[in-house]
């Protein structure tokens, strides 16, 4: 069945990096914005960490941003909620910085434009643990913005993550789409291919792959962003 819809994960796909680097990186500028407010590096790290495992478990009930506040106001006390409006800040200014521990491939950005231009629908399926504004700022530089999607998922707007299969079913069917129609494009053979479980196609750029259970690369379509280009469009 044709292609209408192509969802595009962003951390090693669109936006190409080293996990470890830019995970390590971004903590150190986190724990340098908070460090003025009290917050111990380690301690914060830990409850940055345990936010996440919230979100990665959370059962659909509740929101994942909900998910990460419930989880760090345990470690902080419920005082550190009014610390939110810092984190986004954070993200939106010094969070910029962390630019420098990803790398960029100019056919990404070209790829999306290919998919839209011919007549297809792209949405931005990174995994929702990051809020908004950390979105927005990560999707910048690979010189896209959201408004090139139809549909970006975040914190706010997700109550799965990946490899969750109701991270994806969420997606359909906010979007009223048929599964059979849409490609999920991405690097994790865990995360991305998850997608599949649903009926879904699954492209993978191999640029940074990251296959933590040794599956077969060749189970699947695979390459870099023109061959992407050339599966999807012809």
């Amino acid at each position: 069945m044709e292609i209408k819809t192509v969802l595009f994960d962003l951390d090693g796909t669109l936006l190409p990096m080293d996990m470890d680097m830019f995970t390590n990186g971004y903590f150190a500028l986190l724990c340098r914005k908070l460090a003025p407010r009290g917050y111990d590096p380690d301690k914060l790290v830990e409850a940055v960490w345990a936010g996440t495992a919230a979100m990665v478990k959370n059962d659909g009930s509740r929101s994942n941003e909900a998910a990460f506040w419930d989880r760090f106001a345990q470690i902080f006390g419920e005082a550190a909620l009014a610390d939110q409006p810092l984190f986004e800040e954070f993200y939106a200014s010094e969070f910029q910085q962390a630019r420098q521990f990803c790398g960029f491939d100019p056919w990404a950005a070209r790829a999306v434009r290919a998919v839209k231009a011919s007549g297809r629908e792209a949405v931005l399926a990174t995994n929702p643990i990051f809020p908004a504004a950390g979105t927005r700022s990560r999707l910048s530089w690979t010189g896209l913005e959201p408004e090139d999607f139809r549909l970006v998922t975040t914190y706010e707007n997700c109550r799965f993550c990946k490899p969750n299969v109701n991270y994806y079913r969420d997606i359909l069917d906010k979007l009223s789409l048929r599964p059979e129609e849409c490609l999920m494009v991405g690097n994790d053979m865990t995360e991305d291919t998850a997608a599949a479980e649903l009926g879904m196609g699954i492209f993978l750029i191999t640029a940074c792959l990251i296959n933590r259970e040794g599956k077969n690369v060749d189970a699947w379509p695979h390459g870099g962003f023109e061959d992407l280009i050339r599966y999807v469009c012809g």
